[in-house]
């Protein structure tokens, strides 16, 4: 084994921007806004696998700097918005945008507004956003109520609106399926994603269709995308006025990215389906028992997979990647409602042993 010269650094990821420059909208006079995401985790399931007969991996993009996927379009909606000399950028979100575009803004130096349907927003993702300095508003109503004031204040006054309508947020994301294909030497056979804005699963899209025109892979995958029974606007065909579902992160009755959504699951010949709240939790705590902490909306990739297999409709010895969106810490409810209580010992070994079953 080679033995690296003492004081030579190893390769570090660079972020996505620098990883994969040459397939992104950037120039050597945009100024690259990063915190280093990417480059996350892609693990096997063995549990998963087994049940299911597949090959089944997981993409942890939990592991990103803000402890979401929304790094990956951030980082370059963040870095062009400078580029353009914006003063301010603005966000609608129901938690992990804006802790990501606070996050990104802070480190730019610029002023960034976020808006939040009022009382719906996890605490863990409302402080990630505080903490990094951005002026949060809460508007009466729901996220996308919250998203067209967004866009009205972006039509209207110097700011930069980076949601997913931003094109540079989805090329951005595009990277997932850039790392996924990399890491596995091929595209994935079929790759499950939750579905809220609809933002992830077109620019996953666009990541694989980028490869197979440049013939890195042979073959894309099929993309089931999966929504929230109670905030399912593209399943039932109709927006949803209330959206109602525990994963906070896809509560989301009108998509932006719909018409891309729907175009995606259609060209790679999957489709885009609706998982329970109940199914939901249970992959959240199977995911959990396998030491990956995702929010709820993440497990919606994982239920939809399981619900894929019940239905037969996932042929034994595919190659799977599902994709966990965020972190568990950023909404703990679930977690700790359903843990049971810790038990008090005294400080004693022996009783401790005894609690233990040793």
């Amino acid at each position: 084994m080679s033995v690296p010269p003492r004081g030579a650094a190893p390769h570090q990821w660079r972020g996505v921007v620098e990883e994969y420059r040459e397939r992104l909208p950037v120039s050597d006079a945009t100024p690259v806004i990063s915190l280093g995401e990417g480059g996350t985790p892609l693990v096997r399931s063995d549990p998963l696998s087994v049940e299911t007969g597949c090959d089944v991996w997981l993409k942890y993009d939990g592991a990103n700097p803000t402890g979401s996927f929304k790094d990956r379009g951030m980082t370059l909606a963040i870095s062009k918005a400078v580029e353009e000399r914006a003063k301010a950028v603005v966000c609608a979100s129901t938690g992990n945008t804006s802790a990501s575009a606070a996050a990104y803004a802070a480190r730019a130096g610029l002023t960034c507004a976020v808006l939040v349907p009022k009382g719906k927003v996890a605490l863990g993702k409302m402080a990630a956003t505080l903490v990094h300095g951005a002026r949060m508003l809460e508007v009466d109503g729901n996220f996308d109520a919250s998203l067209n004031v967004a866009r009205d204040l972006a039509d209207r006054f110097r700011v930069t609106l980076v949601n997913s309508v931003n094109p540079f947020r989805l090329e951005g994301q595009k990277t997932a399926a850039f790392e996924i294909c990399d890491a596995l030497g091929r595209a994935p056979d079929i790759h499950c994603v939750p579905v809220g804005n609809a933002g992830n699963i077109s620019s996953h899209w666009m990541g694989y269709s980028e490869y197979l025109i440049d013939s890195v892979i042979p073959e894309p995958p099929q993309l089931f995308g999966f929504q929230a029974a109670g905030a399912a606007p593209i399943v039932k065909g109709e927006p949803i006025a209330d959206p109602q579902t525990i994963a906070t992160a896809i509560r989301i009755g009108n998509p932006a990215s719909w018409e891309k959504a729907v175009a995606a699951a259609s060209a790679s010949e999957g489709a885009i389906g609706s998982v329970t709240d109940r199914q939901i939790l249970a992959a959240y705590r199977r995911l959990a028992r396998e030491g990956l902490f995702v929010e709820p909306a993440s497990a919606a990739s994982v239920a939809g997979m399981l619900q894929l297999h019940a239905d037969g409709r996932l042929p034994a010895g595919r190659t799977v990647v599902c994709v966990l969106t965020g972190h568990g810490l950023k909404d703990t409810e679930w977690a700790i409602a359903g843990a049971a209580p810790p038990v008090t010992v005294p400080a004693d070994a022996d009783t401790v042993a005894a609690e233990l079953g040793l």
